[in-house]
């Protein structure tokens, strides 16, 4: 019986000629990440463990970004808690003001995840690097402190689920809406510790932005973690990223899934996660005058380059509207410089918009737009759930940059075709 991507690299860094799904393991990692929420309760669990070392500094990454620069004393004892390690162990991977990123856009932009890769991180969205052909997934603090001094992992091997992806996206269609369509078919809980293996022809028209975006989203469908098939695109990515050889795993023809869809990336239009689960996807044909208070884009789901050109292109000689706030969030610093370079960041200052260093800030409700009781924010974010970013009974629609620009100068929510002048307005 065939193994799929995933498994494949699973009894790879098992030592096992085969692994099935269901089946306990205990692998080898190649990097173990955290955080400057995360990492301060794994410090805390690596030390009460007894650790005096861990297995590689150069295997380690911490990246200060959900509440940097600190917001408040707590967040700034956390972080000098992650540098105070980091100086211990001589963490060579350890990112901070001025040279961190959101630590989804920022590893994959350093080469420091690659295909065929084992890698954990104490943060959900550690599914990310699956866009590379890497098994990574989201593992708890106390798994956190026992990779560090290990470089090992338990995991139950995930049963799999298929995308095969044929077509070519539309213009102004992204992979934001294609996540957001398969999260709106299947649901938050249908793959549910399932692996989503992304394969098909489609792929060749998927830039790594767009997949790292879809893979980013895995964890919404209830993913152990998502995974593309490795190709041009991969490899041209990765080139000058890293120097070190990477082993490439493709599913076995007999491979076992669960699940197979077929998804027509021609046919996906733009599309709207509203309140209060990523499942709610609906298109501009379903979506009526929804008035909107803030947009954000950012994050590490759509703060890379490609998303603010996404978004500068429709802000360009606009303005947003009038009671509307607008922050933008550059991913990484190399983002941030780039974009200032092409002229994106005054593009944004001109149309009203606050732009911000990098951090994961308004995301996860941390800081720097925090939603008062009855205000909708339109985001590029990941998640939408109750009080998600701020008051309870605040809303989060998810949205593709380009969306949310529109929506920006429009005050509601808005199709970026239609303001485009690309598509009539439905009627």
């Amino acid at each position: 019986m065939g193994m799929t991507m995933t498994q494949k690299i699973l009894a790879a860094h098992a030592g096992l000629p085969e692994v099935r799904a269901g089946q306990l393991i205990r692998a080898k990692l190649d990097l173990v990440l955290g955080n400057d929420i995360t990492s301060p309760v794994a410090i805390n669990e690596f030390e009460k463990a007894g650790f005096s070392s861990v297995f590689d500094r150069e295997k380690i990454a911490m990246v200060m970004d959900h509440f940097v620069p600190n917001k408040d004393i707590r967040a700034a004892e956390q972080c000098r808690q992650c540098r105070a390690f980091a100086r211990r162990f001589d963490v060579t991977n350890y990112f901070d003001v001025g040279e961190m990123g959101v630590e989804h856009a920022l590893l994959p932009e350093k080469g420091l995840v690659g295909p065929g890769e084992c890698v954990i991180g104490a943060d959900s969205h550690t599914c990310t690097y699956g866009a590379l052909g890497a098994f990574s997934t989201g593992v708890g603090s106390t798994d956190m402190a026992a990779g560090m001094a290990t470089g090992e992992a338990w995991f139950k091997v995930p049963a799999a689920i298929r995308f095969v992806l044929g077509g070519k996206l539309a213009l102004r269609v992204s992979g934001k809406d294609v996540i957001l369509h398969i999260i709106g078919k299947i649901g938050v809980d249908g793959a549910l510790y399932r692996s989503m293996e992304f394969t098909g022809p489609g792929l060749a028209s998927l830039s790594m932005d767009d997949r790292l975006t879809i893979a980013n989203m895995a964890v919404e469908a209830g993913a152990k973690n998502g995974i593309f098939e490795v190709d041009e695109v991969t490899m041209s990515y990765m080139k000058g990223r890293a120097d070190r050889k990477f082993a490439v795993y493709k599913a076995d023809a007999d491979a076992v899934y669960e699940q197979t869809f077929e998804i027509d990336l021609s046919a996906i239009e733009p599309t709207v996660a509203f309140p209060h689960l990523p499942e709610n996807a609906k298109t501009f044909s379903e979506i009526g005058e929804v008035p909107i208070d803030q947009v954000v884009i950012g994050s590490c789901t759509n703060g890379r380059l490609s998303d603010l050109a996404a978004a500068a292109e429709i802000l360009e000689g606009r303005h947003i509207a009038k009671g509307v706030r607008v922050i933008v969030i550059p991913a990484t610093m190399a983002v941030y410089k780039e974009a200032m370079k092409r002229g994106y960041l005054e593009t944004f200052i001109d149309a009203g918009c606050v732009v911000s260093t990098p951090t994961c800030g308004p995301c996860l409700g941390g800081y720097m737009g925090i939603l008062a009781a009855g205000e909708r924010c339109v985001a590029t974010t990941n998640r939408n759930f109750v009080g998600r970013m701020g008051h309870v009974d605040s809303e989060v629609y998810l949205a593709s940059p380009a969306v949310a620009a529109a929506s920006a100068v429009m005050g509601k929510i808005a199709d970026p075709r239609v303001l485009m002048g690309e598509k009539e307005e439905s009627k």
